[in-house]
């Protein structure tokens, strides 16, 4: 059996449903016409995480009745996915839930009505995506792209050459991901000024700020240059008109676990190869995911919103977001994955859920969440902190069935170090209370990716690191540097630890760059010489 549209019509919902596939309970071409005419929300990035969360979550309205417009999904990084994997599927897709008890859940996705690519070549899908941004039913865009997508600078100041392109060139020939977004806006302003949100729903501190902070910066450029009409800056900074919601999301999505891949094949479901994009994007037909999942929103839509919460997404004021968001990615969930991650490559391991197993790096997460984490925690009030990290500690990151690396949640681990830890020590030193000198976990955490950016694992095995976009800037700093020998590491550090764009505060001005150095001095000492100082500091904190 093929994943397309000719193999979910009624003759064929026996052998779905004999297989434990749940199907799309809807008219699927009457929500594609629909959207299509009146078309209400359309996403950016179309990875794994939209698949399994937001997508999942509008098939149950669509099924319930509740909504009768569907997604228009768009992609502008890696074109690969929707000419793979979506287009020649007809835009389904098997969502498999991994529950921690062992038992399985499948699905198949049918919400997604378009497909769209947002390059230049594209001329039809480029104009399909002003249109829809001059439809006056459009009532939000969200976007999945990563938190290095929203990035206009290098981490010295400096703006990208296609972002300086971007901004002499206007709208018109925008190239670079928020250039073309800001584009697509200005295409609505042009069509009657009419009302949008654009809701961030990447995993990382403040996401609508970090959007309307870059998309304001394109609009301030062009009108300032003429390439814009004047009025279009003061529409989109008028929060009545253009809103950009704080988000916090947490669903676990790995990369497609190639069991998983076997096990539709057994059944009996034809082409669910993996496959890896030239942008080393890995997709497949399917998602594999964790059943927990947490969305929580910020409501402010000026132009409507879907009845998302009728699907289990929280919608509430600004100040509950940041509470829970920080909750999670500065404290409960987010900095142990990144400790896992950083210790897990350098210990060798490939599945997160087996480093759990491991005493050590389990006692060093508890301490971490518990002792570390716990302090500065505010109890956002529509879920508890306590209940939430224990959780994550004993049933979500333990999760032998879900197939997530280290390797992959270690991916631009520079762009997420100032929101899990940096966070964190800022607080301890606001606090009167709190003396950031007993931090030991994170210092020993900042201190193994120091370690870790040396590309060689505790047994003095090199391997390829997961890819950065400060990788280039950062490796000069170890070009000496090799196992036992380390002499000079304080001046070569110390570029590294006094930049606040990595950490979000000044290690040094802070008092825990020497700390960092030593610990990354022990690590760095011999073979084996990580897990030594691990031992030493993990279980002599307990």
């Amino acid at each position: 059996m093929k994943l397309n549209s000719e193999s979910i019509i009624d003759e064929n919902v026996a052998w779905w449903a004999k297989h434990g596939f749940a199907l799309p309970a809807f008219e699927i071409e009457k929500v594609k016409e629909t959207t299509h005419n009146t078309p209400k929300w359309v996403h950016f990035g179309c990875g794994n995480i939209f698949r399994a969360f937001p997508a999942a979550v509008l098939q149950e309205l669509l099924n319930q009745g509740a909504e009768d417009a569907g997604l228009i999904v768009a992609e502008g990084f890696d074109e690969e996915i929707i000419e793979k994997i979506y287009r020649p599927h007809d835009n389904l897709s098997l969502l498999v839930t991994l529950k921690a008890d062992g038992n399985i859940e499948k699905k198949v996705i049918g919400s997604v009505a378009e497909s769209l690519l947002m390059n230049k070549k594209s001329a039809a899908d480029a104009e399909r995506l002003r249109e829809i941004f001059r439809s006056p039913s459009l009532q939000m865009a969200s976007f999945t792209i990563t938190e290095k997508g929203y990035k206009l600078q290098d981490a010295e100041g400096n703006y990208f050459s296609v972002v300086q392109h971007d901004f002499a060139a206007g709208p018109k020939d925008a190239e670079s991901y928020i250039g073309r977004i800001t584009a697509l806006c200005y295409e609505r302003f042009l069509a009657g000024k009419m009302p949008i949100a654009l809701v961030s729903m990447d995993n990382f501190s403040h996401n609508g700020d970090r959007l309307r902070d870059a998309v304001w910066d394109f609009a301030e450029k062009w009108e300032k240059n003429g390439t814009a009409e004047q009025g279009f800056l003061s529409w989109i900074q008028d929060p009545q008109k253009v809103s950009f919601p704080w988000t916090m999301i947490d669903k676990i999505t790995p990369r497609p676990s190639l069991d998983i891949m076997h096990m539709l094949e057994e059944e009996g479901l034809e082409d669910m190869s993996v496959i890896v994009t030239q942008k080393q994007t890995y997709i497949a037909p399917f998602v594999n995911a964790e059943e927990c999942e947490y969305l929580v929103v910020e409501d402010h839509f000026p132009a409507g919103r879907p009845c998302l919460e009728k699907g289990g997404i929280y919608f509430t004021d600004k100040n509950t977001v940041d509470k829970t968001e920080k909750m999670k990615v500065c404290t409960c969930l987010n900095p142990l994955h990144t400790a896992l991650a950083i210790f897990g490559c350098l210990l060798s391991y490939t599945k997160i859920s087996d480093e759990m197993r491991d005493p050590l790096l389990k006692e060093m997460v508890y301490q971490l969440g518990y002792r570390e984490g716990m302090p500065v925690v505010t109890d956002p009030g529509i879920i508890e902190p306590k209940k939430f990290l224990k959780e994550v500690l004993e049933e979500r990151i333990p999760n032998p069935f879900m197939p997530d690396t280290p390797q992959r949640i270690a991916t631009d681990t520079s762009q997420k170090l100032p929101i899990r830890f940096g966070e964190t020590i800022k607080a301890y030193l606001k606090n009167e209370s709190m003396n950031v000198q007993d931090l030991t976990v994170i210092p020993l955490v900042l201190a193994g990716w120091l370690r870790y950016l040396m590309a060689v694992d505790d047994n003095g095995v090199p391997f390829e690191l997961s890819p950065d976009p400060l990788h280039e800037d950062l490796k000069k700093y170890f070009t000496h540097m090799t196992l036992g020998k380390t002499d000079g590491c304080e001046q070569e550090l110390a570029p590294i630890l006094s930049n606040a764009r990595i950490f979000g505060i000044d290690l040094c001005e802070a008092g825990l760059a020497e700390r960092i150095v030593g610990y990354f001095r022990e690590m760095a000492g011999e073979k084996g010489a990580v897990r030594k100082t691990l031992e030493k500091y993990i279980i002599g904190n307990k």
